[in-house]
């Protein structure tokens, strides 16, 4: 980790937070689905893209489970993200699901804590 000064997060809290996240999101994509119908899907990667982007760049790198466990995203140089880098971390999250899960678990063996998602965007998820 480029400075020392901030305290990775474990991957316990950033389970927990991405379930709270993907229990609102789920909210919102079954709204979503029901008004769209068989659009479903487009608008369900849509609004994961939407509501990453908003939280990462505009909430102080916190989504809603960050800020309840106590976490934000930073840039590895400890700026905050922009645009480009919220949206290549959401889709990193696919890329960690197709890759059979193994792009999530190695932020469980990474010396600086980073999943995929993370070493695609170069961010950093630290405990405040």
């Amino acid at each position: 980790m480029k400075n020392s000064s901030y305290e990775l997060a474990d991957f316990g809290p950033r389970i927990i937070a991405a379930i709270i996240d993907g229990l609102v999101l789920a909210v919102i994509g079954g709204l979503m689905s029901s008004i769209a119908g068989n659009a479903g899907w487009g608008i369900g990667l849509l609004t994961q893209i939407a509501y990453q982007w908003y939280f990462l760049t505009r909430q102080n790198g916190q989504t809603p489970g960050k800020r309840i466990m106590n976490l934000r995203v930073i840039k590895v140089d400890g700026g905050p993200l922009n645009d480009s880098d919220a949206i290549i971390r959401t889709v990193g999250y696919y890329i960690n699901s197709a890759l059979l899960m193994i792009g999530w678990l190695i932020a469980l063996f990474d010396s600086n804590r980073q999943g995929l998602h993370d070493k695609l965007a170069s961010t950093y998820v630290i405990q405040i």
